[in-house]
C-alpha cells in the first residue's frame, strides 16, 4: 500500500506534495508553491510574486508554505501583507493553503475568514487548546514525525476528527508508513481505513 505524504521536501517522493524551494522550477509531480516567511525579500517582493504566479501549473496542488512566524526577522506587518496576498492567490486559482505558523496561531485564525479554499496547518505539534481552536475554525491539521514519540500530541491525534487530518514527513527522513501505523493504532482503525480517509480529505480540499 502507498501512503500519501501531505508535505515533504524530497524530490524523489512522487506520492505526496513536494514543497518546492523558493526560486526553483516546479517538478512534473505534485507540488506546493509559496513564499515562506523566512524567504521574504523586502526589496524584491514583486519579483517573488512573479515567480510564484508564473509557476502555478496543473501539478500545483496547494499554495504554501506561507503564513506567519514570530522568530524570523521580517517585520510582522510585512509578513501579514505577504500572507494576505497569497490567500488572495489561493482564492483566485482555487487551490488550498498550506500554512507555516510559529507562535502566531490566533493571528492566522483571524486571517482564515479571508480564505475561500481549505486551509491546512502543516507539522502541527502544539497544545490541545490550540488544536481545538483551529478545528473549530475549520482548519485541517497535518501531523508529522513528532507523533511517534510525543505523548500529548498523540492525545491530540486521538481527538482530531479523521476528516480534518493529514500526515507528512516534512523535512524529516523516516518512512511515512511508520506514522500511518502509529496513527491507525491511536485511532483504533485499520491502515486501509486510515489511508482511505486521508485520500478522501485530499479529494475534498482539491475540490474546494
Amino acid at each position: 500500500m502507498d501512503f500519501f505524504d501531505f508535505h515533504h521536501h524530497k524530490k524523489n517522493n512522487l506520492y505526496g506534495i513536494y514543497n518546492i524551494d523558493f526560486g526553483t522550477v516546479p517538478p512534473d509531480s505534485p507540488y506546493s508553491i509559496g513564499i515562506h516567511p523566512k524567504d521574504i525579500a523586502v526589496g524584491s517582493i514583486e519579483e517573488q510574486f512573479g515567480w510564484l504566479e508564473s509557476n502555478i501549473s496543473e501539478n500545483c496542488l496547494a499554495i504554501g508554505e506561507c503564513g506567519l512566524d514570530s522568530i524570523v526577522s521580517i517585520p510582522q506587518n510585512i509578513q501579514e501583507q505577504i500572507f494576505q496576498r497569497q490567500i488572495m492567490i489561493s482564492n483566485e486559482v482555487k487551490k488550498p493553503l498550506i500554512i507555516h505558523c510559529v507562535r502566531k496561531f490566533y493571528e492566522v485564525i483571524s486571517f482564515k475568514k479571508k480564505a475561500e479554499q481549505a486551509v491546512i496547518i502543516h507539522g502541527f505539534n502544539k497544545k490541545q487548546r490550540i488544536a481545538e481552536d483551529l478545528l473549530k475554525n475549520n482548519f485541517y491539521l497535518s501531523f508529522g514525525k513528532a507523533v511517534l514519540y510525543h505523548l500529548s500530541l498523540q492525545d491530540i491525534v486521538r481527538s482530531t476528527p479523521l476528516n480534518r487530518m493529514f500526515l507528512e514527513t516534512d523535512n524529516e527522513y523516516f518512512n511515512i508508513e511508520e506514522l500511518y501505523s502509529k496513527v491507525s493504532e491511536l485511532k483504533g482503525i485499520s491502515l486501509e481505513k486510515l489511508n482511505e480517509h486521508i485520500l478522501e480529505n485530499l479529494d475534498t480540499i482539491k475540490n474546494g
